[in-house]
């Protein structure tokens, strides 16, 4: 999957709210790079606005499908959804969690669904 496709996915078309089904790797790590840059970019628009209100409105349209896509991909390794939780437990935590992240997705079929290769 490329960079517009996971943008569009997961920001615009009915994989926004969609626990579901997987993401691929690419997916998931095609979004972090929009939300890091977008973020970024938002931070340097608000100079002109007080409150930090373009990052917080960012963050607030981004926090489903951050946590829907999280989960898509937790589902695409073969774990449940729930395991994100793990990353509340400092260091440890993030580290599994960013590990399992970049792991490569389970070929063919788990239970919930079959790897998408765009």
């Amino acid at each position: 999957m490329e960079f517009t496709q996971s943008v569009k996915r997961n920001m615009t078309t009915g994989a926004y709210a969609q626990i579901s089904g997987r993401a691929s790797r690419s997916e998931y790590w095609w979004f972090v790079l929009f939300t890091a840059l977008a973020g970024a970019a938002a931070g340097a628009l608000d100079v002109f606005f007080p409150g930090d209100l373009l990052q917080s409105l960012f963050s607030i349209a981004i926090f489903i499908p951050g946590i829907t896509l999280g989960i898509r991909r937790m589902h695409d390794i073969g774990k449940s959804g729930w395991w994100l939780l793990i990353g509340l437990i400092p260091v440890i935590g993030w580290i599994v969690l960013i590990v399992w992240l970049a792991t490569k997705s389970d070929a063919g079929s788990n239970k919930w669904g079959v790897t998408e290769r765009a």
